[in-house]
């Protein structure tokens, strides 16, 4: 299958803020994921693309926008509060471009916890579930899960996609957490993986294959919740 070109699309913040944002669809997608980017680097980073490019290729469409501090070059990430606001844009864009098709969001460390911020304040609707790809749960050395707390306001399903040598998550601490979440959280590790999915050469296997898996772990769970009437609360 030949990757689509992305749409470019505009996503209105507020009356004044705009950011760019890029739309990835083959015809007919059995799900949207509206997907944030990492704290230091945007939506056009490679590992975007490739998430954009593999989820397509699994009938996923995915909206991918940038935070206005990324959008205006800066590299000090905006407040908490204007983040929120970016991604309950992103979420009514991906609404407007795809009605009734089943909607995710979530994103790539910072991403994801910005997104599950915002849906902790106030549910983002229509949307199902909430996907981390590398949750950050801590600083590299500096484990706490302080900042996990937000999450058990939240009352739609979540994914932890994590590696296994991932500095920003303690193992240990984010078991316990999922754990304490309960059956609304599925924790699924990818083995030697790090923070961005890469694992040492010495595996025998590449960060391709590991993206791959991730993709298609990604995929399994949105299908499961795309096949399933949308949750109480969900709107």
């Amino acid at each position: 299958m030949t990757p689509s070109v992305p749409h470019q699309v505009t996503i209105a913040v507020s009356d004044a803020i705009e950011v760019s944002g890029l739309l990835q669809s083959a015809p007919h997608p059995r799900a949207c994921l509206v997907i944030a980017h990492g704290a230091g680097a945007g939506m056009d980073h490679p590992f975007m693309a490739a998430v954009a490019t593999g989820l397509e290729a699994l009938g996923i469409a995915t909206l991918r926008y940038q935070f206005p501090y990324m959008e205006n070059r800066r590299k000090r990430p905006d407040s908490p509060a204007l983040c929120h606001a970016t991604v309950r844009a992103a979420v009514a864009t991906a609404q407007q471009r795809l009605p009734r098709v089943p909607l995710f969001a979530g994103g790539k460390s910072f991403g994801g916890r910005m997104t599950s911020q915002a849906q902790a304040a106030a549910p983002l609707s229509e949307v199902r579930g909430i996907v981390f790809l590398g949750f950050p749960l801590h600083p590299p050395e500096q484990p706490s899960a302080a900042s996990a707390q937000h999450l058990f306001g939240i009352k739609i399903p979540l994914l932890f996609l994590q590696g296994t040598r991932d500095t920003f998550a303690e193992l240990a601490l984010l078991q316990a957490v999922a754990k304490q979440l309960g059956s609304s959280a599925t924790l699924t590790l990818f083995q030697d993986a790090d923070h961005s999915f890469h694992v040492p050469a010495r595996t025998g296997r590449t960060n391709a294959q590991i993206l791959g898996e991730v993709l298609n772990a990604l995929a399994s769970w949105i299908g499961v919740l795309s096949a399933a009437a949308p949750a109480a609360g969900v709107k």
